[in-house]
């Protein structure tokens, strides 16, 4: 699922999105802001794979705010003003919605956001056999295949590995979750991710890997059985 924020001056077309975003499988909306210095400090600690961005705002447009993203992330931008077409696509934006818009018309751009993911994630899980982490003062490589789960410590994650012993980095679960290949790792809980193909049994919404017992939450129940089935 694409995680989302969006950014408005104006709070009713904040609701307008929340809305449509409750309605539409392939993205979760994870917080709206009315202003663009919280938004920006938001996406240094939590970053996104979408944003919905007003461009024309008091403080400052949304295109300069896109400019300044030191991230990867897809847009669309949400306006009133036609004029500023060219220049959002010019910023390889995945699409353009013109206030007041349609849930047809969202659908479009969401649906356009979604296979551009489904397209970029691919090729990077076609050459992504391992990852780097910073922990213990040094850079750690590991291989993916050896990752089993990884669950949240606060300020720090432990990733539990077959036959070795674990290692815990100074990072968020949202920060290692990005630089997982999606079709292999899951999350599952708000402090566990788990290797799908690590997975022993699912029993009573638990998920069982060797001696380990990771529950599954409400929130992420739907998801994982989709992929579990597939």
């Amino acid at each position: 699922m694409i995680s989302a924020i969006a950014l408005d001056d104006e709070p009713p077309a904040l609701k307008v999105i929340e809305n449509f975003c409750s309605k539409v499988d392939a993205v979760r909306l994870e917080k709206t802001f009315t202003r663009p210095k919280e938004a920006m400090a938001y996406l240094k600690k939590y970053p996104v794979d979408l944003i919905f961005l007003d461009i024309e705002m008091p403080s400052r447009s949304g295109i300069d705010f896109y400019k300044d993203i030191q991230q990867s992330t897809m847009v669309i931008f949400t306006t009133a003003y036609s004029e500023y077409a060219v220049e959002g696509f010019n910023l390889k934006a995945i699409d353009y919605l013109l206030k007041p818009y349609t849930f047809q018309r969202f659908q479009q751009a969401v649906e356009k956001s979604r296979e551009y993911y489904e397209f970029s994630r691919k090729g990077e899980q076609a050459k992504l056999q391992s990852i780097y982490v910073r922990a213990d003062y040094r850079l750690v490589q590991i291989q993916l295949t050896d990752i089993i789960y990884i669950e949240s410590l606060n300020d720090y994650i432990r990733i539990h590995l077959e036959n070795q012993t674990s290692v815990m980095p100074r990072m968020t679960l949202k920060a290692i979750e990005e630089k997982l290949p999606p079709s292999d790792f899951i999350r599952v809980h708000r402090s566990f991710i788990i290797a799908l193909q690590k997975i022993e049994s699912v029993r009573n919404k638990i998920i069982h890997i060797g001696e380990a017992e990771i529950p599954i939450s409400r929130s992420y129940e739907k998801e994982f059985f989709e992929n579990f089935e597939d």
